[in-house]
């Protein structure tokens, strides 16, 4: 399929509607931002793009993510990132941004989609960011012992994070791949009894010395389905940065770490490679 013209788009810009593998992708142009584009598949809104602006971060869970990436070194200082999913590539687009001379891998199954970001959507030449068109645990298992100085897990298949990526055995890669103190950051969705969630957070208690979970507080007390960015590393986190940040959100986010988020998961068992299934799908009414 080809461009859909949408009228009153600033500059002339036109909608761009195309089959990939994992759906309808649609590249729809923000009506305020003349170089902004939102992307969805199949009607889910899977990331936000800012040519002239990498660093702004329009999606709550990005800018969340965007904190972490932040505080996981100091001010502008280089990365080693690995990114497991890639929608339009917008965190790799940040701290390249934000952290120049970063070395990043996006790991993004759905090579058609990969194709029409990197056409519509272009990387910048000296951006030093390269792109593995492969299932995310497989795409993992190729990035050297120790490489990483952050992981980030943002998968979704039909709006769900699938089984395999919901494991102990899959974080046991993700620490492989991490250096020593290195941080990993999760993007998880669900809704109430958020069940997932915790068994989420007791996963990387098995896994990881540190973690904290950011999240709309409404989203924590199980009052609506929504998004929440788990960290873990080995070495401890900016907690007090962390929350400050997340409190300074246009949709402010809560921090739970320690104590209380040992309660939050309310008793729930790591997951492992048997017992692991896909996150729950969202209801339709999220993305009205």
């Amino acid at each position: 399929m080809g461009r859909s013209r949408n009228a009153g788009r600033r500059q002339g810009a036109v909608e761009v509607v195309e089959q990939v593998d994992g759906g309808l992708a649609q590249l729809v142009p923000d009506r305020d931002r003349p170089r902004a584009w939102t992307l969805l598949v199949d009607g889910a809104p899977q990331s936000h793009v800012d040519l002239d602006d990498p660093a702004h971060l329009s999606f709550e869970y990005q800018r969340r993510l965007g904190h972490v990436v932040d505080l996981v070194a100091p001010s502008g200082k280089p990365v080693h990132a690995v990114h497991l999913g890639g929608g339009a590539f917008t965190l790799a687009r940040y701290v390249a941004a934000t952290r120049p001379r970063s070395t990043q891998q996006v790991v993004e199954r759905d090579a058609a989609l990969v194709r029409l970001v990197r056409r519509e959507l272009p990387l910048a030449p000296g951006d030093r960011i390269r792109v593995r068109s492969a299932d995310a645990r497989e795409g993992l298992a190729k990035v050297p012992d120790g490489w990483a100085g952050l992981v980030v897990a943002d998968v979704f298949s039909g709006a769900r994070t699938p089984a395999h990526l919901t494991s102990t055995e899959f974080l046991d890669d993700v620490r492989r791949a991490l250096a020593p103190g290195g941080v990993y950051a999760a993007n998880l969705a669900d809704g109430p009894p958020l069940a997932h969630l915790r068994g989420q957070i007791a996963t990387a208690a098995a896994r990881f010395a540190e973690l904290a979970l950011v999240a709309d507080p409404a989203v924590l007390r199980g009052k609506r389905f929504g998004n929440a960015v788990l960290v873990a590393s080995d070495a401890p986190l900016p907690i007090a940065e962390l929350t400050r940040r997340a409190a300074s959100d246009p949709h402010p986010g809560r921090v739970q770490h320690g104590r209380d988020l040992t309660d939050f998961t309310g008793g729930a068992v790591p997951v492992t490679d048997l017992a692991a299934v896909a996150s729950p799908a969202p209801p339709p009414s999220v993305f009205r």
